[in-house]
């Protein structure tokens, strides 16, 4: 069973940056298509991005376009998710999760991915 471990939280000041890593425990992250999701508190969870198993197909929500990047490394078994002139909107917990390439992959419902982990907190502010 996929399990995804994230890392990379911290606070940062507006414009900082920020690179979250997801991996993977005990399981490999090839076959799969692997998502970014944050939520603010008081607000629903939305993905902030999604990765295609090979990496040759990337999205963001219209919100970090031009200042979050997500790539990966399979060899690593991990995913990355750099985070670029951040803003103090962009404060929440971050997580990631994974839909099986095989059936769509980044073009699955959030209620299809797996192996959500405990999340990181990303705190913008001055």
């Amino acid at each position: 069973q996929l399990q995804l471990v994230e890392s990379g939280g911290g606070l940062v000041q507006p414009g900082g940056s920020l690179r979250l890593s997801c991996a993977a425990s005990g399981f490999t992250l090839d076959g799969y298509a692997i998502g970014w999701f944050r939520q603010a508190p008081g607000k629903e969870r939305e993905r902030v991005s999604c990765i295609s198993r090979s990496g040759s197909y990337i999205n963001y929500v219209d919100s970090v376009k031009g200042r979050f990047t997500s790539a990966r490394d399979n060899a690593k078994n991990t995913v990355y998710l750099q985070m670029n002139s951040l803003e103090p909107e962009d404060t929440a917990v971050y997580y990631c999760a994974g839909a099986p390439q095989l059936f769509g992959g980044c073009s699955r419902p959030e209620s299809e991915y797996i192996g959500w982990g405990q999340g990181t907190q990303v705190t913008v502010s001055s």
